[in-house]
């Protein structure tokens, strides 16, 4: 039989699964890979033509590596690419540690409504726009009604203007973060502990395991291959920040920009002020191309200690 023949004879056999992916499949061609096309502009000094957008594009000048220019040049780069680094990795090890406990806890919750009610409360944050976030924190840190402020004045104590105070914010928008995002993840691996067998600690119980030793060498171990996973793809977007984090909890405060400007919101405003799309695009162009080498490096890493455990 030729190749071509198996390849329908197999087709025809898995018809019911691929019928299945289909909808993901046209979704993530129309929306991920045809879009991919338009990286060309990165390279390109693009400009609107009433022909078109794609005309507009193959119209447009070529303008080489100088889009790219606009993040490396300014005194602004080293400082973006610190934040956006440093507040990933920050989000990437607090966010598995704070997950994986969270997880741990729930399951060990006797009362399963109360689990129930527990598991929906952590997980409405996630639900919430940033726009509604930036709202709630702005209650909390309003220099004149602010609930912080208001608690500092009972105690007599001088209310503090938090959103002209940078070095607070490393610390707030940690917590923020975590407290948004913490009820998604740990569901991830909530469902993978309940899928651990039984068994396992049924054995161990019997041996004299305490529960402290049955999260140690059963559940941590079995959680391992899901935590190495999530890891590597978050590494991808080490150099993406969250913009609604960013611009909308900040209130974009120009006296916060030493330690809350990322490569995200630096791009934005510079948009708006510039209009330039293929800088936007070079910015863009540039995230993912270092997410790609991160990954298959780190996944190069992972593969060197433990096979199982790597992404591919």
């Amino acid at each position: 039989m030729s190749t071509l023949g198996r390849i329908l004879k197999d087709i025809a056999k898995n018809r019911a699964m691929l019928f299945m992916v289909l909808p993901g499949t046209v979704w993530f061609f129309f929306f991920s890979y045809l879009p991919m096309a338009g990286t060309i502009i990165a390279f390109k000094e693009y400009r609107f033509t009433q022909e078109g957008f794609l005309a507009s594009i193959l119209q447009s000048k070529w303008v080489g590596l100088d889009n790219f220019k606009f993040l490396f040049s300014t005194e602004d780069a080293y400082v973006i690419t610190r934040n956006t680094v440093l507040y990933n990795v920050a989000f990437i090890i607090l966010g598995l540690i704070f997950s994986v406990g969270l997880a741990i806890i729930l399951v060990e919750i006797v009362n399963k409504r109360l689990s129930k009610i527990y598991q929906t409360a952590i997980f409405m944050p996630y639900f919430l726009s940033w726009v509604i976030v930036g709202y709630f924190v702005f209650s909390f840190l309003s220099a004149d009604k602010g609930l912080l402020n208001q608690i500092l004045g009972y105690f007599g104590m001088n209310p503090i203007n938090w959103y002209a105070e940078p070095h607070k914010w490393p610390y707030l928008l940690v917590i923020i973060n975590l407290w948004k995002t913490i009820g998604y993840s740990s569901v991830v691996y909530l469902a993978a502990i309940i899928g651990i067998d039984k068994s396992l600690y049924e054995a161990a119980m019997i041996d004299g395991a305490s529960k402290w030793n049955q999260i140690r060498h059963i559940t941590i171990p079995m959680l391992t291959p899901l935590m190495t996973i999530l890891t590597l793809l978050a590494i991808g977007r080490i150099f993406y920040a969250d913009f609604g984090l960013f611009y909308q909890v900040t209130r974009d405060s120009g006296m916060l920009y030493s330690t809350t400007n990322v490569i995200d919101t630096y791009v934005y405003r510079g948009l708006k002020t510039t209009g330039e799309i293929g800088m936007s695009t070079a910015a863009g162009l540039y995230q993912s191309a270092i997410g790609f080498i991160l990954v298959i490096s780190s996944n190069w890493i992972v593969r060197k200690f433990n096979k199982d455990n790597a992404l591919f």
